[in-house]
């Protein structure tokens, strides 16, 4: 592989969807650094159905109809927004740009997008939100150490982070053999900085029996959390609506649909399949959000109406802040929000209230 070129200091005009990104992206970054930002789990099936579960999905047109006041805000957690597209929990953007998550929520605050910050970022939490112009979130994996998880915590709350996201479906790290073949390492001068000082956990050399399982946490963990904190909760990893139904009575501010990117075990549902699912269970009760696979605005369109409340984008904007920094993070969320206007006007939707099931064509 050549040596990866610098980062672009501006767009080029023939950037015209997000997945032309992704070449950009390819030619600025390690192999093995690629292969972890593109690799998935196993057989990397699930990371594919990711794209083509939104593909089988068609739209209905409708004709004729009136725009006036039409716009895709919404209301989540306690705050308006000014379209449904928020940046998820990723680790380690300095593996991707020298400015790491600085650029990031620079290029979301231009576009006015919510980020969910990672536990695992290589930026401190209380650098990412200083003088941040936009929404922050707050990414948390309920540590073995439930006293510095705890901390995490506390630090998001003085920090200004307007709510948590716990992510449940990634107690242990998938196989992912892509970058196992690759030899994927952090690189010396990155690390997960927000992590400093953590009792670390014994390296297993078995899943069953070791510290790291026997620790895992569960949904009295996910309790323990709750009464710690006045911040809003999401949970991150849910497919299945008995878990959606349970995530609903403990009290969850919202739940996140997401197989974490295919990334963690292979050949489980694409999340655009399991949301009407979920949806179907809670219904209205509490939000819904929807993570994988979206590249196109007319995915954001078929997760909303489908039942998503919002959405977030994970590899798309890694693309963007690899190829250009901050300004590639916020070309990526522009074409993506005029996608969806785009959608939204040849459906006849003003609103997002006004995307259903039937602004999408019938199956077979």
């Amino acid at each position: 592989m050549p040596t990866p070129l610098p980062p672009l200091s501006s767009i080029p005009p023939d950037i015209v969807s997000v997945e032309d990104y992704e070449v950009l992206a390819y030619e600025r970054l390690e192999a093995s650094v690629w292969a972890y930002l593109s690799g998935g789990a196993g057989d990397e099936s699930t990371l594919r159905e990711n794209r083509s579960a939104f593909e089988r999905i068609r739209l209905s047109p409708r004709l004729f109809r009136d725009f006036e006041g039409a716009n895709t805000r919404l209301h989540l957690a306690g705050r308006s927004y000014e379209h449904p597209i928020f940046l998820a929990p990723t680790a380690s953007h300095h593996l991707f740009h020298p400015e790491g998550e600085l650029a990031t929520v620079l290029g979301a605050a231009a576009m006015q997008a919510a980020m969910v910050v990672s536990t695992q970022a290589s930026t401190s939490l209380e650098d990412i939100a200083r003088g941040s112009q936009t929404p922050l979130w707050f990414q948390l994996y309920i540590q073995q150490d439930r006293e510095f998880t705890a901390d995490l915590v506390r630090r998001a709350e003085v920090a200004g982070y307007e709510a948590l996201v716990v992510t449940a479906d990634a107690p242990l790290s998938g196989l992912r053999n892509r970058e196992q073949r690759a030899g994927f390492r952090i690189p010396p001068g990155i690390e997960p900085v927000n992590l400093r000082g953590m009792n670390p956990t014994p390296p297993a050399t078995k899943v069953f029996g070791s510290e790291l399982m026997d620790s895992a946490p569960t949904w009295k963990d996910l309790a323990w959390l709750q009464a710690r904190t006045k911040l809003p909760v999401f949970v991150k990893g849910i497919l299945d609506p008995q878990d959606a139904i349970i995530a609903l009575e403990q009290g969850v501010a919202g739940i996140i649909v997401s197989n974490h990117g295919g990334r963690t075990l292979d050949t489980l549902p694409a999340g655009i399949e399991a949301l009407p699912r979920v949806a179907e269970r809670i219904g209205k009760r509490i939000p819904i959000v929807l993570d994988g696979g979206i590249r196109r605005g007319t995915d954001v369109f078929k997760a909303i109406a489908l039942g998503a409340s919002a959405v977030m984008i994970g590899r798309p904007y890694l693309h963007g802040l690899a190829a250009a920094g901050a300004i590639g993070v916020a070309h990526v969320l522009r074409i993506l929000r005029t996608e969806l206007e785009v959608t939204m006007a040849l459906t006849g939707t003003r609103s997002l209230a006004e995307i259903t099931p039937a602004s999408l064509w019938p199956e077979k």
